[in-house]
């Protein structure tokens, strides 16, 4: 699965856990804890969470906690990679939506997608795909945001069959920045995004992207 190979060779998320969950109730128990890690990020931030509070939150025991992760700093890049699925999968989906009949009104939709997942998921707005996580070295030169930018512009492509470059690569990694940025700025104030922000955002993308896809 692609999102899983972006989670692998940026962080390591899955990497950092004790064990990997191989039945239901592992899986479940390892939701949970991730579960409860998302809403603590929502209410103080990452910096300040704690294996402590993650486990009180989800009720279990702090070696229930460590069977999974090693520290902290495991808690937030594995719910970081979380993140990352779900907004990929559900952009990628949005871009090959056959409603969507162009690359602009595809690009508006994985906008959407991401601005849901600012207003509705848990942890989401603080942690993001895990850009933000500078708590230790990273293990490759490249950013999630860089990885995903890769990701949606390989959808698109592949649905509107756009020539590849290593030019629009570089404009579309610009592009996603830009709107991670700004859509960030909305929410800071706002649980549900200044509008003025969100509305600037697709139209600096918009325009950008323009340049190079109108011509493809």
């Amino acid at each position: 699965m692609a999102t899983q190979e972006i989670v692998e060779t940026t962080h390591d998320a899955r990497a950092t856990l004790r064990n990997e969950p191989v039945q239901a109730r592992s899986t479940a128990r390892l939701s949970a804890l991730l579960d409860a890690a998302a809403q603590i990020v929502d209410e103080i931030g990452y910096e300040r969470l704690t294996t402590a509070m993650v486990a009180e939150r989800a009720g279990a025991s702090i070696g229930t906690v460590y069977r999974y992760f090693p520290d902290r700093i495991a808690v937030l890049q594995a719910l970081a990679a979380r993140n990352l699925e779900r907004v990929l999968d559900r952009t990628i989906a949005a871009i090959h939506d056959p409603a969507n009949e162009t690359w602009l009104p595809a690009m508006g939709a994985a906008s959407d997608v991401l601005v849901d997942a600012f207003r509705t998921e848990a942890g989401f707005r603080g942690l993001r795909v895990g850009d933000v996580l500078d708590l230790r070295p990273a293990t490759t030169e490249r950013t999630f945001n860089s990885m995903v930018a890769d990701r949606i512009l390989d959808a698109l492509i592949e649905r509107f069959g756009f020539a590849d470059s290593v030019e629009l690569r570089q404009r579309f990694e610009v592009a996603v920045e830009i709107a991670d940025a700004l859509t960030t700025r909305a929410f800071a104030r706002d649980a549900r995004g200044d509008e003025a922000f969100l509305a600037a955002s697709r139209e600096v993308v918009a325009s950008l992207l323009a340049q190079e896809l109108d011509r493809g």
